[in-house]
C-alpha cells in the first residue's frame, strides 16, 4: 500500500523553506520540504494547509503541483506530492522538526536530504533557474 504524503515548497523573497527532521523521527536529522500524510477524504491542498499550520504555525496557499515521487522506506512506500506554495503569514513555531532554514535555490544541493525529497529539490532548482533566465 502506498501512503500519500504532501510537501510544501514555501517561497518568500527568493528563498524556499526547508525543515530538518528531529532525532526521534524516521530519516532522523535529514532535511525535507515540510508536509504530512493525506487523511481519508482530504484533498492534497487541504492536507498541506492543515499540516503546515500544525507543524510550523504558518498560513499558506498551495499554487502549483509538481511531479510526485514514489519512494520506498523499508517496509513502507510513500508517494510524496509537492506543491509550490505562497506564504500568507505566521511566525514559525517548530512542533516536530529540529530546525528550519530559508534557502536560495542554488544552495539546496548542499543539504543532506531525505531520499524522496531529492528529485523534488532538483525539479525546484531547475524551475528556479528557468525563472531567472527568462
Amino acid at each position: 500500500m502506498i501512503t500519500k504524503v504532501t510537501c510544501a515548497l514555501i517561497e518568500q523573497y527568493g528563498r524556499v523553506l526547508i525543515t530538518q527532521r528531529s532525532e526521534t523521527m524516521p530519516q532522523a536529522m535529514l532535511w525535507e520540504f515540510p508536509g504530512g500524510k493525506v487523511e481519508d477524504g482530504e484533498t492534497e491542498e487541504a492536507c498541506l494547509i492543515r499540516e503546515i499550520k500544525e507543524e510550523l504555525n504558518l498560513s499558506i496557499t498551495p499554487k502549483k503541483r509538481l511531479t510526485p515521487v514514489v519512494q520506498r522506506y523499508g517496509d513502507k512506500t510513500i508517494e510524496l506530492i509537492p506543491y509550490l506554495c505562497q506564504y500568507n503569514g505566521g511566525t514559525i513555531k517548530l512542533a516536530e522538526h529540529r530546525s528550519y532554514h530559508w534557502v536560495v535555490p542554488q544552495d539546496l544541493a548542499n543539504y543532506d536530504w531525505c531520499p524522496a525529497d531529492v528529485p523534488i529539490m532538483q525539479e525546484f532548482v531547475a524551475l528556479a533557474g528557468e525563472q531567472f533566465s527568462s
